[in-house]
């Protein structure tokens, strides 16, 4: 390797890492709502989060001026579309109650602040059906949640 190709290695290695130390906390947290993980135990998150930082930095020379942060946000929506018939068993996360289409498009929405007609082109669905998803994951979450069933009382003798 030449020493121009080693001090671009560098750099790119030094800017790529502040990108992380940036934006990795919100970006984790997204991936957590994501997969409805608790904050503190969420390993489906954290390898669904590498997978996505690692295809970026596999990308950042050809990233043009694009922003690391919405290529890695879409890299780990689209991962966890990939995916999401794993993540839909409930881990205990604040997100447990929705599909994870639903999550996807909630934490898209309203954690992240894309607009309809982003996230609709991002997963491929009609803006009207993102905006009725939403609506529905909104008032999932607005409702009551369902009751523990009851242990069954034992009668005394």
């Amino acid at each position: 390797m030449s020493e121009r190709q080693t001090t671009l290695t560098r750099r790119r290695a030094r800017e790529f890492e502040a990108f992380v130390a940036g934006a990795a906390g919100r970006l984790l947290h997204a991936a957590t709502l994501l997969t409805a993980e608790t904050p503190g135990i969420n390993p489906h998150a954290q390898q669904l989060l590498t997978a996505a930082l690692a295809r970026t930095y596999a990308d950042w020379d050809r990233l043009r001026g694009e922003d690391p942060y919405d290529r890695t946000r879409q890299e780990l929506a689209a991962r966890f579309a990939r995916n999401a018939w794993r993540c839909h068993k409930a881990h205990g996360g604040v997100l447990e109650r929705l599909t994870p289409q639903e999550r996807l498009i909630l934490v898209l929405r309203l954690y992240e602040g894309v607009a309809e007609e982003q996230t609709a082109a991002l997963i491929g669905l009609p803006v009207e059906r993102v905006r009725a998803i939403c609506a529905r994951a909104i008032a999932t979450m607005r409702s009551t949640p369902p009751r523990p069933p009851r242990a069954p009382v034992k009668a005394v003798s």
